[in-house]
Order: C-alpha cells, then structure tokens, then sequence
C-alpha cells in the first residue's frame, strides 16, 4: 500500500506550524482518530476496547486510564468542532461516578469488568487522570466536571501528597492501607499536567504552585544531576532508586525518554502559566527535550523505549508514544523560538509516524512496530489508546505554550 506523505509545505517563515496546510492535515488526522475511537461506545455502562480495525475485543476489562483519557481527548475534540464529542464526554463522565469511584472508601477504582472489581488499588497515576478528565470536562462545560474535579482534588490532597517533598506518593490498597514504599516520577509527571489543566479551568493558583514544586523537583534536582535524564523509580524518602525494575512496560528499569519530552513540554507550559519568570525553565525543557532526541533515535528511526542511566540503550522496541511525546515538545520549543534543528527533528518525526504509525486503512494509531517498521502486537492488543496520538495533531494547533484547550477553535 502506498503510504501518503504528511504534508511538507513551504510557508513564509520555512515551518510548519505557520503554514496553514499543515494545521488542515493536522486537524484531518485528529478527526479521523476521534471518529475511529467513538466505536468505544457501548450501549450500556463503560467503553469497547477496540481491535487495530476498530471492532470491540472480547476482554471488557475497563481500566481508569481508558476511561479517563477518553474523557480528556473527546474535551478536546469538542473544542476543534467534533460533532460527536459530547456523547463520549457524558458517557464517560457517567462511568467514573457510577462505576470507578468508590462508595465505600472513596477514591478511584483501577479496573472493572461489568460491575465487578478486577483491581481495587487506588493508585496516584490513575487519580492524576480523573482529575485531567474532571477539569478538561468542565473547560467543555460538562455539568458534573465541578463536582468530580472537588473530589478527587481532596482525595490526591489527602491520601497521595507529601508535603515535605512536594511530590505525590504512588499507590495504596483500596481501603487506603499501605502496600508498600514505592515513589515514582510518572504518576508525578502526569500529576504535573493535570493540575495545569485543573488551574486552567479553575484558575485556583494552589493547583499552578503544587505543580511547580514537582517541577522544580525533577528538572531542577534530578535532571542535571543525572545528566539531564529523568531516572524513573525512587525510595519512600525520594532518592533515585538505580536497582528497581517494576513491570517492563509500566515501570521499566532505568529512564524512559518519552517522559522527557512530556517533562519538558510540561514545564514550559507551567513557565509560561507563571507569567514567563526569569527561572531558567526554557534552558532546562531544552536540555531534557534535546537529550532524549539524541540518546533514544535509533538509526533506523523511532526512540528506544528505554535507556540506562548513561543513555544507553535497554528497551529497544518501538512504541508509538514516544514520538507523539517529542512532536508535542517539539513544537512547544518551536513556538517559543524558531530554530531550524527543531524544525528538522518537527517534520521527521511526523515523517516517521505517518509512514509507521498512523493507520491509513482503518483510522487510529498503530501501538508498536517492529524492527522492520511493520506495526505488530507483542504488548498491546488492537489499538489502546487515543490520547497521546490525539493531542500529538490537536497541541501543535494551539497559539501558545498554555490554555492548550481554551486556544482552540473549531
């Protein structure tokens, strides 16, 4: 099959962020995603996880992240005029009052099946969702957002957040007794970003603040002590743990350079929510944005999915995150500075995806692809998700670093 080409155009300044070609193709790929995913709908409580052609899959295990990143991602859609949002958005909502929120220890339930519980830990990863799910909803204008978003704002205050380090302890037993010491950078990173959408849709600084201190955590302490990667495991008292290995596609010993390209988009973002203060942010985002890019591009494209902490190469294998992850942080650093070395790395990263990942037959993003650059499936089944290849098309549309939502228009 021949694969199209994304579109190379020769705008006034040479990028294409300012070529009006390239946001059409931008949008038309989105669309498509959203009009491929809306087959997760069931009639009934919860969604479909969808096969790579977009038929249902026989397992109906519903994860909190499914159900939050569809909320998140179709909030989105709403705001670049898909027609079909607001049915995902409510059915969604719906699901997480009804089924993943916990009536009797309160919290957030990790995964279901029909009304029984597959896994009750309650989790700060999948709390720091419902809380990106609860206030993008609300910047949608969904009647419940308010509500949700108080909830689990008090739940993330008092059962997940240490004061004393400013960051976000990670998990619990669903009755909230401890199961164990584990501390973590990627439920604090992706806390990073929900509560800069919380404060976006609120405009309650104490979200902004919070975020800050996890920031200046990892990209002021962490990150240039560790020769600007972003080791991923730490101990209860938040020292880097060098000899963990978790689960290897989840907690992946070493460092996962995808989670510096959200890392450093993320703190220019909360830089420039902070009225662009004289803090060093940009320099630190472009440290950990540029040392990603070169550590973890393999010769034959794609990143590495992860690194040891010298950047060498652990996880060789090719998922379709990651690059969705630099084309967002990309185009933050080309917004804020045309440079033409951001430019090369913007267009080969879209190069790359269209010719590998996006799915040009049935609509969605392929997960991995293996070493000959065919999409293949030894670690996901069908296709798991729209929010990073979602936001990949919606973000570079934006104006600015921040209001990624309030900036879009139909």
């Amino acid at each position: 099959m021949s694969i199209p080409r994304a579109p190379g155009p020769k705008s006034a300044t040479g990028f294409w962020l300012d070529d009006s070609r390239h946001h059409a193709w931008l949008k038309a790929n989105a669309a498509r995603q959203f009009t491929f995913f809306a087959a997760s709908l069931r009639k009934g409580p919860g969604f479909y996880n969808l096969a790579d052609n977009g038929a249902p899959l026989p397992d109906n295990t519903q994860e909190l992240i499914t159900t939050t990143r569809l909320v998140h991602s179709y909030a989105l859609a709403k705001h670049v005029g898909y027609a079909g949002a607001d049915r995902m958005i409510d059915h969604g909502m719906a699901y997480l009052k009804s089924h993943h929120h916990d009536p009797v220890h309160g919290g957030y339930i990790w995964s279901l099946k029909g009304d029984s519980i597959v896994e009750g830990k309650k989790l700060a990863y999948g709390h720091a969702f419902v809380l990106l799910a609860a206030a993008s909803a609300k910047m949608a204008g969904h009647p419940d957002a308010s509500a949700m978003l108080a909830d689990v704002s008090e739940v993330l205050e008092q059962r997940f957040w240490e004061d004393e380090a400013g960051l976000f302890a990670d998990e619990w037993e669903r009755n909230w007794t401890p199961f164990s010491t584990y501390r973590g950078m990627n439920a604090n990173m992706h806390a990073v970003e929900a509560l800069l959408t919380a404060f976006e849709a609120t405009g309650q600084r104490d979200y902004l603040q919070r975020a800050g201190r996890i920031l200046d955590f990892f990209t002021n302490k962490i990150a240039p002590a560790a020769g600007w990667r972003l080791p991923e495991h730490y101990t209860q008292t938040w020292e880097t743990d060098r000899s963990y290995a978790g689960d290897p596609m989840f907690r992946p010993a070493g460092t996962t350079p995808g989670h510096s390209f959200e890392m450093g988009r993320l703190l220019l973002q909360h830089w420039d929510l902070c009225g662009r203060p004289e803090d060093g942010a940009p320099k630190r985002a472009r440290h950990l944005i540029e040392t990603a890019l070169n550590d973890a591009w393999r010769e034959d494209g794609g990143f590495a999915y992860t690194l040891d902490f010298e950047g060498r190469i652990g996880v060789a294998a090719r998922y379709w995150w990651p690059v969705t992850e630099a084309i967002g942080a990309l185009a933050s650093l080309i917004k804020l500075e045309r440079r033409a070395a951001d430019e090369i790395w913007y267009r080969r990263l879209w190069h790359f995806a269209n010719a590998h990942f996006i799915d040009h037959q049935h609509g969605g993003w392929f997960p991995e692809i293996d070493d000959s650059g065919a999409a293949t499936n030894t670690i996901f089944k069908g296709k798991p998700d729209i929010y990073h290849a979602a936001q990949a098309c919606i973000f570079p549309q934006a104006k600015g670093l921040s209001n990624q939502i309030k900036e879009l228009g139909a």
